[in-house]
């Protein structure tokens, strides 16, 4: 059991580390990439689905903090709901099953959803400008995210299912 834990808490700080680098990557793309692709959040639903929500809302709480110190918005906003999108996926997760692939696509995209709105809540509340909805293209990051999250998923399983057969 402790071995396993301390695997996965390797496992998210490379995942982590993973969106970092490639939310530095996308940010010298285009500003439009970051509005759509969501790599935090996809690290963070996909640990969440797989150990829970507890570790869930702790890789939620530092994805969230890592891209807040990309952002020049109120620090602990992204935080604030990745620690929520965590906890949420974790522990739906370990009461329904999704393993087929529509409903943990169709579950994902709902969490994903959820962070969206209380992310543009918080920030409505917390800041003095309005929202910035670049167009409407910040709508696509669910969807975006949920895709992603299940690709993610599904391959590991695959990988799993391969070990376990030799």
């Amino acid at each position: 059991m402790r071995e396993t834990v301390l695997k996965d808490i390797f496992r998210a700080v490379l995942g982590t580390s993973a969106a970092v680098l490639l939310y530095s990557l996308a940010g010298s793309a285009g500003p439009s990439v970051l509005v759509v692709l969501n790599a935090f959040s996809v690290v963070v639903v996909t640990f969440s689905v797989r150990r829970g929500e507890v570790f869930g809302a702790f890789l939620g709480t530092a994805c969230g903090l890592a891209q807040d110190a990309f952002s020049l918005s109120v620090f602990g906003l992204a935080g604030l709901t990745k620690t929520l999108l965590g906890f949420f996926t974790g522990y739906v997760a370990r009461r329904i099953d999704i393993s087929p692939f529509p409903r943990a696509g169709a579950f994902l995209l709902v969490v994903s959803t959820l962070e969206l709105g209380a992310w543009m809540l918080l920030s409505a509340v917390v800041r003095q400008e309005p929202v910035n909805l670049h167009g409407g293209l910040i709508l696509l990051q669910p969807p975006v995210t949920a895709l992603l999250g299940v690709a993610l998923i599904a391959a590991e399983r695959r990988i799993l299912a391969r070990r376990r057969e030799t």
